[in-house]
């Protein structure tokens, strides 16, 4: 009987680290999702690496490129913060006395302190005077990675600015996607301790 009991317990043990085995190789299989977070949600504190979505919105005129990142990168695993906001009211008036546009500036001016990487894109055929002042802030910052397409407007002035301050460049959307999976990967190693950030 003791020995009945004995083996019983050794097949349990064994069991259950198969069992623990199993579960971990089934987590590294299957990664967590990402979460979009839009504006004016809180933003996360929760040490997942961030990504800021810059770039053309132009009042809502512009293509959704935000949902396409956010499709993209959904196996990254990372917090994605979209300043798109779907309840966006077009009769805000932009100055700092109108309570939504101020909750909208100052949510942008903080998600982009906060995020480990900034994604910027200009959308040709868009003005995009947001995303080019956030340039001009966070061009020296080191989390920046862009993509100014042939048809924006001030391309010239981007691509100058951005050598200036040796922010890496991209030609396309799907480019600079790949360049965001690059540098999350860069920081997940760096993280970890076993590689340079």
């Amino acid at each position: 009987m003791k020995a009945l009991l004995m083996f019983s317990a050794m097949a349990l043990s064994s069991g259950s680290a198969a069992g623990g085995a199993a579960a971990a190789d089934t987590a590294a299989a299957n990664p967590p999702r990402s979460i979009t977070i839009q504006s004016p949600n809180p933003l996360p504190d929760d040490g997942r690496i961030s990504v800021f979505l810059a770039g053309s919105i132009d009042m809502g005129g512009s293509v959704d490129w935000q949902a396409q990142v956010a499709r993209e990168l959904a196996d990254e695993g990372v917090v994605l913060l979209n300043p798109r906001r779907d309840d966006w009211n077009p009769a805000w008036k932009p100055s700092a006395d109108e309570p939504e546009f101020r909750r909208q500036v100052e949510w942008e001016l903080t998600a982009l302190q906060r995020a480990d990487v900034i994604a910027m894109y200009f959308v040709p055929g868009s003005q995009s005077p947001v995303t080019l002042l956030e340039l001009g802030l966070h061009a020296g910052s080191g989390k920046l990675l862009l993509a100014c397409p042939d048809g924006f407007w001030r391309k010239g002035n981007v691509d100058i600015t951005a050598d200036r301050y040796h922010v890496p460049r991209f030609e396309s959307l799907p480019a600079l996607v790949a360049a965001v999976r690059e540098r999350v990967e860069r920081l997940r190693r760096a993280r970890a301790g076993s590689g340079p950030r």
